[in-house]
């Protein structure tokens, strides 16, 4: 969850977090990672072929022409000696046993949703909540798609109280790190809480 790094400026005392971004196919976690992160992001994706066709659920997404096999990888400072290291997974099925190796000491987790396929985020959020990873569901606001507000996101996801629900666009800098600095908060209080339920 949290390791100690050296920053660009020597600071042997800079933390890095493991942050992980999950969601259905084509919800856009590669997009999301890419816009933030401070690097060139890893990618691991390859063309659709037809047999993946067979496979994955292109319904609401028949634009995209690539997936990811793997993972996406990224990272970006939140401030000085504060850096998250962002691991995106892949959202078909067939590809959920890279899951469990890439949660590995994550601090938490970033749930990208479609309110025009909203299902499609259901497995993402039964996987943290069993698994205890503090999590935010983060709405990506597709353009032509119906607005919802938070607290219905919420409820048509049966979340657990308190968990948090952002509205934002992928495809901005600005929006993603709001994204993360509220997982990153949330996911202090949740691991704070738990701490002191331990030694109480």
């Amino acid at each position: 969850m949290v390791s100690e790094n050296s920053d660009a400026q020597g600071d042997p005392t800079a933390l890095a977090l493991k942050i992980l971004v999950a969601g259905g196919f084509g919800v856009g976690k590669t997009t999301l990672v890419g816009a933030v992160s401070e690097i060139r992001p890893l990618r691991t994706e390859e063309l659709l072929s037809e047999a993946g066709q067979l496979v994955d659920d292109t319904g609401g997404v028949d634009q995209k022409v690539t997936t990811t096999v793997a993972m996406d990888f990224g990272r970006i400072t939140i401030r000085s000696g504060l850096s998250l290291y962002l691991f995106g997974t892949p959202g078909q099925d067939r590809f959920w046993f890279l899951w469990d190796e890439l949660s590995q000491g994550a601090l938490g987790a970033v749930v990208l949703a479609d309110t025009r396929r909203l299902e499609d985020c259901f497995p993402a959020v039964d996987y943290f909540e069993h698994r205890r990873i503090p999590f935010v569901v983060a709405v990506n606001c597709f353009t032509g798609a119906r607005t919802f507000g938070a607290h219905d996101v919420s409820r048509a996801l049966d979340l657990d109280q308190g968990t948090p629900v952002v509205l934002c666009d992928a495809r901005d800098r600005d929006s993603g790190k709001e994204v993360l600095i509220r997982l990153v908060e949330y996911a202090g209080r949740m691991h704070t809480a738990r701490l002191l339920d331990s030694v109480g």
